[in-house]
């Protein structure tokens, strides 16, 4: 079985916005990690993190979504989930991700919601 992630990136005002497509998981962590380190969002921004094509995810891409939340805490920033798919929000209740991560419906909530905490 072949194991495949491609992302998309942009920048907004509010911070960039990281597309996860495909399986995240022990092989393709690795690039996930070195997508997420080249995208630090300034200080009060927010990284988006939009799930909404995320077919696949394990222990290991559970283990990069702190990560990424973790790097950006430490870039005095916030990160966000958008768009996270029925399968990925019951794990996360079940685990309890769901009370570490503010999670919107779309990456576009999310940056609306980042715009009216900011004014």
């Amino acid at each position: 079985m072949t194991r495949h992630l491609t992302h998309r990136t942009r920048i907004t005002p509010a911070g960039p916005v990281l597309e996860l497509i495909g399986e995240l998981d022990h092989h393709t962590a690795p690039e996930a990690r070195a997508v997420l380190a080249g995208l630090t969002p300034s200080t009060g921004q927010q990284l988006v993190l939009d799930l909404g094509d995320l077919a696949f995810c394990d222990s290991t891409g559970l283990t990069v979504l702190i990560t990424a939340r973790n790097h950006a805490l430490a870039a005095n920033a916030t990160v966000v989930l958008a768009a996270v798919p029925a399968h990925l929000s019951r794990i996360f209740r079940i685990v309890g991700l769901n009370q570490v991560f503010a999670i919107h419906r779309t990456a576009q909530d999310a940056e609306t919601a980042w715009h009216a905490a900011s004014d």
